[in-house]
């Protein structure tokens, strides 16, 4: 038995070293975001300074062992094989749980999650201890619910101080430097750089290096002795460095960013991430422990030794700050969790990740009712000079940036000062929250939030803000479920948990690979938009556009096929497929309008005055093939989900010639827009008629069965007869989709004009 449990706290450092990598990918967001949003170095240098600040974090920190130790329970209560199944259902949980957020693009935090994890698994396991016949022991005497609370506290307390100030120093901020920076530095620049650099240093004393193991108490005491006189100096001597390095023609700001991600990445791995850590060298000590004390009774031996301090060997500090760098350096989930905070904090209106709520769209309203008061109520002198100051025209962003220095300058010495505040005040104030909502409330200050992306930039926000507290409730409900089964199921349910987790998640990396590669067409996007040339502009649209299409009519012909398959074997399962396919449609041609919309703003006046009638009216009648197809398939699918009578046998050979023909005239559609062949357009056009013609005739002849029938028949004629209208109405559609195609593809001419009609 002792050999198994090794065993399992061998596979708990297995798992351990899966959640690092999870964890890394997940904080990421908040030590890169600055750097990599702001371009103040290429992403592989950006991607160097942060891997150094995490491998010292790890490697020279004793971290928050001891949450795992005592800071949820009191070990003294419990016994090894209680300790054990707590931290089992932890890992697994934790596992699942991040992976997930980091799938979905969405940040969230290590903290919470692993401290509710905890509390979850501690609570169900104390359920089971009081319900014990001979026990009298009650919930406070095996759980501490304080430090569950602090990070509640935090929650609130982050996300309102962090929004807050971030916004009203960004303000400020910009009020000195405004968007045209870089001819007003001067003597402003040394001043700022050094009081960012001071308050990094700060940060670095209080939040990133207080539990190192180089920090000996005597050094501490002295630092919280001087720390006024530590902060004076580094005052002035930061401020003069910084002026110097100015006159060098060194750019301030860039050293700003790349110092506030190193303490950053710092303080994350030797606070948050060496967390992941603590869980597997915590059941390594318990079985040490129960080991070196003759092993025996597995439910009564309690553990007591976890109330000492941690006592973690250096090298596998070292190993875990490994395991962060190399997890940095090839994660791309890293890169899709930095690039949702980037977007969300853009200073330019971009392909916005997330659609739009009724909760934002209230929101924004209402700021816009309160800008509009304040606006009337504001001096005319005062509002011309903001506007001076505040003209994003101006802007002066580094290549392919998505905000400029200054922003990405005051996220970083921002949040350092905060964190470092909340930690002197005793406040829990978390890391991830106060980095994330810095950067929204500074990209609200300046003005990125617009009145075309606003709605899609708050909903994001209030979808990672809810992630933070679900992360919260699912923790503790997930992990108490799983620890429940290996509560009961013992020593086989820890090892198959583990084993699905693992699973999980390597299952999650294959299909987020997957999706990856299904998203390359997005680079033309991108291309696109950081394309100069206004003629090349709509040369690579016209290609973009014309992708779309095809890959719609493919989309078209394929669920057209499969809903009349399905409604003429009496096949629900088909028809309940095709549904979720076209309720995902909707959303992609949506995002697909709101891009090219983007796009036609980048060509010239008159290319975008004469095409974009015609690429609405393609988007359009594509999203009205799609309702066409939802509207033939809900009456059919509640037609066969109520298992009436299926089609009759005469029917069949029509509606399956009627779906070769359409299925044919999407495929043949493709083809045409492919090759941009005006003749063979014009005769699907005509073939369009031709169908539409026959449909007509076919619902005549349903009209006169229904009309002559027998009466049992009428139900199913009827989903007949709709199938046939919507038919009908889908080939419209599809005729003046290739109509407005025709017109897409034909060269833009500035020098004559167009008539716009839908025939």
């Amino acid at each position: 038995m002792d050999i198994l449990f090794l065993g399992i706290v061998i596979f708990l450092f297995l798992l351990a070293v899966f959640d690092l990598s999870v964890g890394v990918s997940n904080d990421a967001v908040n030590f890169l975001s600055s750097a990599v949003g702001s371009k103040a170095a290429s992403f592989k240098r950006v991607m160097i300074v942060a891997a150094i600040g995490v491998f010292i974090g790890a490697a020279m920190s004793n971290g928050m062992m001891d949450v795992a130790r005592h800071g949820i329970f009191h070990p003294e209560n419990l016994s090894f094989y209680d300790v054990i199944a707590i931290f089992m259902a932890v890992m697994v949980t934790d596992i699942i749980l991040l992976d997930v957020f980091n799938s979905l693009g969405m940040p969230t935090s290590t903290t919470v999650s692993m401290v509710f994890e905890l509390l979850g698994a501690s609570f169900v396991v104390a359920l089971f201890k009081i319900a014990a016949p001979e026990s009298t022991l009650a919930v406070g005497d095996l759980i501490n619910t304080e430090k569950a609370l602090s990070v509640i506290l935090g929650i609130f307390l982050s996300v309102a101080i962090a929004f807050v100030f971030g916004t009203v120093v960004q303000f400020l901020t910009r009020l000195i430097f405004t968007f045209e920076y870089k001819s007003r530095l001067k003597w402003k620049v040394g001043l700022f750089g050094g009081v960012a650099c001071t308050a990094i240093i700060y940060f670095m004393l209080l939040k990133g290096i207080k539990d190192l193991t180089i920090m000996t108490p005597e050094l501490k005491a002295w630092i919280n002795d001087n720390t006024m006189l530590i902060l004076a100096v580094s005052l002035v001597s930061f401020t003069v460095l910084m002026q110097l390095l100015h006159f060098l023609k060194v750019n301030v700001f860039k050293v700003v960013v790349l110092l506030g991600t190193f303490s950053l990445a710092m303080a994350f791995a030797g606070n948050d991430l060496v967390n992941f850590v603590g869980v597997p060298l915590t059941s390594l000590a318990s079985y040490q422990d129960y080991a070196a004390n003759g092993g025996g009774d597995l439910h009564g031996f309690m553990m007591g030794s976890l109330n000492g301090p941690a006592q973690t060997p250096f090298y596998f500090l070292i190993g875990a700050g490994m395991i962060m760098v190399v997890s940095l350096a090839t994660s791309k989930k890293a890169r899709q969790v930095t690039q949702t905070t980037v977007g969300l904090s853009a200073q330019n209106q971009g392909d916005e990740m997330f659609g739009s709520s009724r909760i934002s769209r209230s929101l924004v309203r209402g700021a816009l009712n309160i800008f509009s008061w304040v606006s009337d109520h504001t001096p005319e002198g005062v509002k011309r000079r903001l506007a001076m100051r505040f003209d994003t025209s101006r802007q002066q962003n580094e290549d392919g940036a998505a905000f400029d220095l200054v922003r990405g300058s005051v996220n970083l010495m921002l949040a350092g000062m905060l964190i470092a505040w909340g930690t002197s005040m005793k406040l829990p104030l978390s890391t991830t929250f106060v980095t994330f909502m810095v950067a929204m409330g500074t990209s609200l200050a300046d003005r990125a939030w617009g009145r075309e992306s606003a709605v899609f930039r708050i909903t994001g926000v209030i979808s990672v803000i809810g992630g933070w507290f679900i992360t919260a409730g699912v923790a503790f409900i997930g992990a108490g479920m799983v620890v429940c089964l290996m509560h009961l199921g013992g020593v086989p349910v820890m090892i198959a948990g583990g084993v699905i987790a693992l699973t999980l998640l390597i299952r999650s990396n294959i299909r987020f690979n997957k999706k990856k590669k299904e998203e390359t067409s997005d680079t033309l996007f991108q291309t696109i938009l950081s394309t100069e040339n206004q003629t090349e502009v709509w040369n690579l649209l016209r290609i973009y556009i014309n992708e779309k299409e095809r890959m719609f009519l493919n989309f078209g012909a394929a669920v057209y096929a499969d809903v009349i398959s399905g409604f003429a074997d009496d096949n629900g399962k088909m028809l309940s497929k095709a549904e979720k396919a076209l309720v995902t449609e909707k959303d992609v041609l949506k995002g697909q309008r709101r891009k090219l919309t983007l796009c036609l703003r980048r060509v010239t006046p008159q290319v975008a005055m004469e095409k974009s009638a015609w690429f609405h009216l393609s988007n359009n009648m594509a999203m009205s093939i799609t309702y066409n197809l939802r509207r033939i398939n809900e009456v059919c699918k509640e037609h066969v989900d109520n298992n009436f009578k299926p089609l009759p046998a005469e029917y069949h050979s029509t509606l399956d010639e009627i779906k070769n023909r359409v299925v044919e005239l999407f495929v043949e559609s493709e083809a045409a827009i492919d090759e941009s062949n005006p003749e063979v357009i014009d005769e699907l056009r005509r073939r369009c008629e031709t169908i539409k013609q026959e449909l007509s005739r076919h619902s005549r002849e349903v009209y006169e069965h229904l009309q002559n029938g027998d009466p049992s028949d009428m139900t199913v004629a009827y989903v007949y007869l709709n199938l046939l209208q919507e038919s009908r109405e889908l080939v419209t559609a599809l005729r003046k989709m290739l109509r407005a195609s025709g017109k897409l593809n034909l060269a833009p001419s500035h020098y004559r004009s167009f008539s716009y009609t839908t025939n």
